[in-house]
């Protein structure tokens, strides 16, 4: 068991307890704070790697441009192969070293993200000869007004995407409370690696790349999730027949928090998983 932390010149690292290494990639404009309610239970059974990501909480002096850029900074000082768990951008994050790194990779956790954040729509025409459904995700004009808002006021900007990623939860009040408490424990994101990961959750489109991840791979949302439409979920499963996923009832964006113990029960359960087998 061993409980360490660590500031490199890029990055912030906090690593808890022993067994499979399993990194945890938090989401925009949160930092690694947002995990502390789940590290202590599955540090019981994961030696837990917690990283800031360039531009947040206590990597705030650092920054990213691109997706590239930042999965460069996170894998310079992450163990050499790990499970990676990432909550929404982070799981863009965890889906881009399941692609582009593979030999890093020993498994992959998404957490309420999408490969495809913004929404499309339809391009194709299926198998019957019908337009296909369009993608849900995010609609441009509502990332656009968060870029806005973010050269205005990002603090005001900040506080919004959290209540926004709680809406919908039966305890919504309790947990922005806790995201803000987690969040606000930390220095403030620097602007220029906020506008950096707006762009990430407009432009990226893994979905056709989804078939060619090889690690075992399982996807967890929240029923009431605003910015990542259950229906995903399903979408997903057709890009990605391999992989599991699980439905957290009671939850919107933020599942580890609103449903802490059967999140925890998830992640843990993974390592056990018959796709291991």
């Amino acid at each position: 068991m061993r409980d360490t932390e660590t500031t490199t010149p890029a990055l912030h690292w906090q690593t808890h307890g022993s067994g499979p290494d399993l990194v945890l990639l938090h989401g925009w404009g949160m930092n690694g704070a947002v995990w502390q309610q789940t590290v202590t239970t599955l540090s019981q059974h994961y030696c837990v790697h917690v990283v800031d990501l360039p531009g947040f909480g206590l990597s705030h002096q650092s920054h990213f441009s691109t997706m590239a850029d930042l999965t460069a900074q996170v894998l310079r000082d992450a163990p050499k192969q790990a499970i990676w768990l990432g909550w929404s951008l982070g799981g863009l994050v965890a889906s881009h070293i399941a692609l582009h790194h593979p030999e890093r990779a020993l498994g992959l956790i998404s957490v309420a993200s999408s490969p495809c954040f913004s929404a499309k729509q339809a391009s194709r025409v299926n198998e019957q000869g019908d337009n296909s459904e369009p993608w849900r995700g995010i609609q441009a004009k509502v990332l656009s007004a968060f870029t806005a808002q973010l050269m205005d006021d990002f603090q005001l900007t900040i506080e919004r995407f959290m209540a926004l990623q709680a809406m919908g939860s039966p305890s919504a009040r309790q947990d922005v409370k806790a995201l803000k408490k987690a969040v606000l424990s930390r220095p403030s994101p620097n602007q220029q690696s906020l506008l950096s990961g707006l762009n990430l959750l407009a432009e990226i489109d893994y979905r056709s790349q989804l078939a060619s991840i090889r690690v075992p791979t399982l996807r967890l949302y929240g029923r009431l999730d605003g910015l990542v439409p259950i229906k995903v979920a399903e979408d997903v499963t057709k890009l990605m027949p391999n992989s599991q996923s699980f439905v957290f009832n009671q939850s919107s964006h933020a599942p580890f928090m609103t449903e802490p113990e059967a999140f925890c029960a998830q992640v843990i359960a993974f390592q056990t998983n018959k796709l291991f087998a």
